[in-house]
């Protein structure tokens, strides 16, 4: 079982587990953005999360 599950993370050219190829897309992201780039889209986040709770709100 545990084998099947290995494959299954595995990408289609084989070298990495899709959790690798993650954790690598967001160390570069996060080397050329910086801390602000995750402050801003953190913020925006949030907003829209709490847009999307009012309106259920309101529909209830």
């Amino acid at each position: 079982m545990a084998n099947k599950q290995n494959n299954r993370n595995k990408n289609s050219n084989q070298n990495m587990t899709v959790e690798e190829a993650g954790r690598k897309g967001g160390e570069a992201t996060s080397k050329t953005h910086g801390r602000e780039f995750y402050e801003e889209i953190g913020r925006k986040g949030g907003e829209a999360r709490s847009k999307q709770r009012d309106n259920q709100k309101d529909k209830n």
